[in-house]
């Protein structure tokens, strides 16, 4: 069975390409105090991923794997459901190895090495994230042979990607699409427009999202414990419960919704 795993190519990375990271990393590495969660910054600092340049998969997935039991794997690209969420299940993160162009700092339609490297693997040093995302691997595989996929998308989108969490020093960051955006990073949290509404596993996965713009919506969890507790249940009754209803629009609030 194909798994799409590739070598990084560590050594093919040139001068140019470490000096898209290192604009990235330092830049992104101002804005995030006091906006990223304490668990991002921690697991960014544990994993020693640092300004220098694009950092070497095997080194980091040697001290992740000791932490919480998980490994990067290099891609290509983005990689078919199935495998990615065997993948997760697994506790491989599929991580891709090219980086942008100097012209593309604030938007790719792709996620490149930056976003999934700088953005995803800090969360997985959590124990309690890290196994959130196993889980979340494990409900993928069974939600593709329920033909649920929609449904549980946007729990990762809502989440994983563009997650805000409520701390005892207001609210911050975890989801990877924001930490490792410049403009997003302070869109989430200081714009008055987006909505900022407390988690909801049904009310999530009865929402649509945008891919080419700020979110009009973001959910904010208590706790990682709270996000993994949401996909310990069998979702196949919740499927059910879900099917039949419309979807919700990305700016759409609900009486029932607690802002935050």
């Amino acid at each position: 069975m194909n798994d799409h795993v590739i070598d990084q190519g560590f050594d093919a990375y040139t001068d140019s390409e470490h000096a898209v990271w290192r604009t990235l990393f330092e830049r992104q590495s101002k804005l995030l105090p006091g906006r990223a969660a304490p668990e991002f910054v921690e697991g960014l600092k544990a994993l020693g991923v640092a300004a220098d340049g694009i950092p070497n998969f095997e080194a980091l997935s040697d001290i992740l794997e000791a932490a919480t039991g998980w490994r990067i794997v290099a891609v290509a690209g983005l990689v078919p459901d199935d495998v990615f969420f065997r993948h997760l299940a697994n506790r491989r993160f599929p991580v891709t190895n090219w980086i942008r162009k100097p012209e593309q700092l604030d938007y790719l339609q792709e996620p490149d090495v930056f976003h999934d490297c700088f953005g995803h693997v800090p969360m997985l040093f959590n124990p309690v994230f890290a196994d959130y995302m196993a889980a979340y691997g494990r409900g993928g595989m069974k939600a593709l042979n329920l033909g649920a996929l929609k449904l549980l998308a946007r729990l990762y989108w809502y989440t994983v990607e563009f997650g805000l969490i409520r701390t005892e020093d207001g609210l911050r960051i975890y989801g990877a699409g924001i930490v490792s955006s410049r403009g997003e990073t302070t869109f989430s949290l200081e714009d008055e427009s987006p909505n900022r509404l407390a988690f909801d596993l049904l009310r999530i996965m009865r929402t649509d999202y945008i891919i080419d713009h700020y979110q009009q919506t973001y959910f904010v969890i208590d706790s990682y414990d709270q996000l993994f507790d949401a996909t310990r249940p069998d979702f196949t009754p919740y499927y059910a419960q879900l099917k039949p209803l419309p979807s919700l629009s990305p700016d759409q609030v609900l009486p029932t919704d607690e802002r935050i």
